[in-house]
C-alpha cells in the first residue's frame, strides 16, 4: 500500500501511546498559542498577564491546521515558516491592541503611532550613551527572534504530535465544533452575556480597521466620502473674527469637558437626590459670582470611554460616533474651533492633565500652548484614575499662566479626569486654593485616610456620587476665585459613566452648561434652546456636533453690529 509522504509518521503514532512528556509538550503548546493572542494588559503598565479565554485566531488556526495535515500530512518547513511569522504578527497586533489603549486611553492609530514611534526612540536615544542604546536594540532583537522561536517550535508541536490524534478521536472533533460555535456566537454577538467569559475580542479587526484608515486616509477620493463636512465651521472660518466670535466681545471662552458626567447625575434614581445638594450649591455660587447658567442635554458620540471622539466632534463638527472618522479627521486640515479661534487672535491653550507622554496628535489640535500632566509637576498623593486632582490642574495652570489684562484673549480647552472609573479615591475639595500648589496640600492625615479609602470595583455608583460632590464643589470655588478679565464658560459631558455605574439601556446624552456675566448671550443660548439654570430638560438638543452649530450661532453677530 503506498503511503503519502508524511502519513507514515502519523500512523506510527497512532500504533503506539505517545510518551507523557509528549504530551505535556503537546498541552503547552496548544496553551502558549492560544496565550499568544489571549493576554491582557496588566493595568497600568506595559506589562501583560494571562487570559484563560479562547482566542478566535487560534480556534481558526485549530482548524486550518487540522485541514491541511488531513490534506497533506506533515507540514513543510517553508508552510510553517509562514504560519509563524503570520501568528507572530498577530501576537504583537494583540500587544498593541491591549497595551496601547491603557497607556494612551485609545485605541492604537499606525497613522500616528507610526510616526510617534521613530521620534520617541530617536528622542530616546540621544538621553543615554551610543552602547545602552545599541543594546536595547540587540535586546529587542534577541526577544523577536526568541518569540518566533517559540511560536514556531509550537505550531510544529501541535501539527506533528496533536492534529494527528485529534483527526482520529471523535471527542476532539466535538470539542473543535463546540469552540468554532462559541467563537461565532460571540462574534455575531448572539450571546455576550454567555459568551464574553469564554472567548477574547480578535485582533484581525485591528489590522484590518488600520489598512482601511491608512487606506482611506491616503486616497483623497475615498477620504471626502468617508469624512463629512462641517459647513458651519467652514462658514464661521470665512467670516470677519469680529463677526464670527462676535458674541463673546473678547472674553475668554473656557471649554471644560468633564469626565463620565452623564445624564444620570439628574435621572438616576439613586445619583440624582444624593447631588441634589451640592447642584443647589453650585448654582448658589454661580449666582454669588455674579454669572448666570443656562443648560441643556446634547447626545455623545460614544459611551462609557473614548473621550476622544466627543473632545472632537465638539471641536470639528463632525458626527464622530464611527471611530474611524475620527481617525481620518486626524490626517486632515480640517478647520476646528481651535483653528477659529486662533483667527479671532485667542491664544489657544490645552489643559491635558491626563497625559504623561508625548502625544503626536496634539498636531493636529494646533494648541498656541499645550501642558500635560508632566508639565504641571503635581507632588501631593495620587489621587484619582490619572492621579492628577483636576482642582490643583486648574490651580496650577493659573500660577503657570496667569491671565494679563493685555495680553489677547484665551481659550481654553480642559478636558478633565478625576471623574473616570473607578471614582475613587475621591480627592478632598481645598478651599485654600494655594494649598493645592505645595506637596502637602490636604495634610498628611487627610491624604493618608484617603489613599487608603476603598475602591468598590463591583458597586462604582457610591464613588461616582462622590466624585461629582467634589466635582461640583471645586467648580463653585474656582468661580469665587479673582478674575483678572471676564470670561464665558462651557462644561459639557464626554459621555456617561459605564453601564454598570449608569444601568441597563442608558441614554447617550450629556449635561452641558453656559456661564457668563451677559444677559444678552445667555438670551441666546435659551433662545436656542438650552433652560435657565442648571437642570437641563428633554428632548436632547441633537449630537455634540450639533453643540458646535449652536455655539456659533450664539456667538456669531450679524454682520451690521456696530
Amino acid at each position: 500500500m503506498d503511503i503519502a509522504p508524511g502519513r507514515s509518521d502519523v500512523i506510527a503514532l497512532e500504533s503506539r501511546a505517545a510518551p507523557a512528556y509528549r504530551v505535556t509538550l503537546a498541552l503547552l503548546a496548544l496553551v502558549a498559542l492560544n496565550t499568544a493572542l489571549s493576554f491582557k494588559n496588566w493595568w497600568p503598565t506595559p506589562g501583560i498577564l494571562p487570559d484563560h479565554r479562547l482566542a478566535p485566531e487560534f480556534v481558526a488556526l485549530w482548524v486550518v491546521l487540522l485541514m491541511l495535515v488531513a490534506w497533506r500530512g506533515a507540514l513543510s518547513r517553508g508552510l510553517l515558516t509562514a504560519l509563524s511569522i503570520g501568528y507572530l504578527l498577530l501576537a504583537l497586533g494583540r500587544y498593541a491592541d491591549v497595551t496601547v489603549p491603557a497607556l494612551f486611553g485609545r485605541p492604537v492609530n499606525l497613522y500616528w503611532d507610526g510616526q510617534q514611534i521613530p521620534r520617541f526612540l530617536w528622542v530616546s536615544a540621544r538621553d543615554y550613551p551610543w552602547w545602552l542604546s545599541a543594546g536595547a536594540f540587540v535586546t529587542v532583537v534577541a526577544l523577536l527572534a526568541f518569540l518566533y522561536i517559540a511560536v514556531r517550535w509550537a505550531l510544529g508541536t501541535v501539527a506533528r504530535d496533536v492534529t494527528p490524534y485529534a483527526l482520529r478521536a471523535r471527542w476532539t472533533w466535538a470539542l473543535t465544533l463546540l469552540a468554532v460555535v462559541v467563537v461565532v456566537a460571540h462574534q455575531t454577538r448572539a450571546a455576550p452575556s454567555l459568551t464574553w467569559h469564554l472567548v477574547t475580542q480578535p485582533v484581525t479587526p485591528t489590522y484590518g480597521r488600520q489598512a482601511v484608515l491608512l487606506a482611506t486616509a491616503f486616497t483623497p477620493g475615498r477620504l471626502a466620502a468617508a469624512l463629512p463636512p462641517s459647513p458651519v465651521l467652514e462658514a464661521a472660518m470665512t467670516k470677519p473674527p469680529e463677526v464670527a466670535l462676535g458674541g463673546l466681545r473678547g472674553r475668554d471662552f473656557k471649554l471644560f469637558f468633564l469626565e463620565s458626567y452623564g445624564a444620570i447625575a439628574y435621572e438616576h434614581p439613586r445619583v440624582a437626590p444624593q447631588l441634589a445638594p451640592a447642584r443647589a450649591q453650585l448654582a448658589a455660587d454661580i449666582a454669588a459670582s455674579g454669572r448666570l447658567v443656562a443648560s441643556a442635554f446634547v447626545r455623545s458620540p460614544t459611551f462609557a470611554g473614548a473621550s476622544e471622539l466627543a473632545h472632537l466632534s465638539l471641536l470639528s463638527g463632525i458626527d464622530l460616533s464611527d471611530p474611524l472618522r475620527h481617525d481620518l479627521l486626524l490626517t486632515t486640515d480640517r478647520p476646528t474651533l481651535v483653528s477659529l479661534f486662533r483667527r479671532a487672535g485667542y491664544q489657544t491653550v490645552g489643559l491635558y492633565p491626563a497625559l504623561s507622554w508625548d502625544w503626536a496628535e496634539r498636531a493636529f489640535y494646533g494648541f498656541d500652548l499645550f501642558l500635560d500632566g508632566r508639565n504641571l509637576d503635581y507632588r501631593g498623593p495620587p489621587l484619582g484614575y490619572w492621579k492628577i486632582p483636576d482642582q490643583f490642574s486648574l490651580a496650577r495652570f493659573e500660577q503657570l499662566h496667569p491671565p494679563q489684562p493685555d495680553s489677547p484673549p484665551r481659550f481654553l480647552f480642559f478636558p478633565t479626569i478625576t471623574t473616570h472609573l473607578p471614582f475613587g479615591p475621591t480627592p478632598p475639595y481645598q478651599s485654600d486654593w494655594e494649598r493645592l500648589l505645595t506637596p502637602d496640600p490636604f495634610g498628611a492625615e487627610e491624604s493618608r485616610r484617603r489613599l487608603s479609602a476603598y475602591v468598590d470595583w463591583l458597586d462604582m455608583l457610591p464613588g461616582y456620587v462622590a466624585m461629582f460632590d467634589y466635582t461640583y464643589r471645586w467648580l463653585g470655588g474656582y468661580l469665587q476665585r479673582p478674575e483678572p478679565r471676564e470670561s464665558v464658560m462651557l462644561w459639557v459631558g464626554d459621555h456617561q459613566p459605564a453601564s454598570s455605574v449608569s444601568g441597563e439601556g442608558a441614554s447617550w446624552d450629556v449635561p452641558v452648561h453656559v456661564i457668563t456675566r451677559d444677559p444678552e448671550l445667555l438670551a441666546r443660548f435659551v433662545a436656542l434652546g438650552f433652560q435657565p439654570g442648571l437642570e437641563p430638560r428633554r428632548p436632547p438638543l441633537g449630537g455634540l456636533h450639533d453643540l458646535t452649530a449652536l455655539l456659533l450661532k450664539a456667538f456669531t453677530l450679524p454682520e451690521d453690529t456696530p
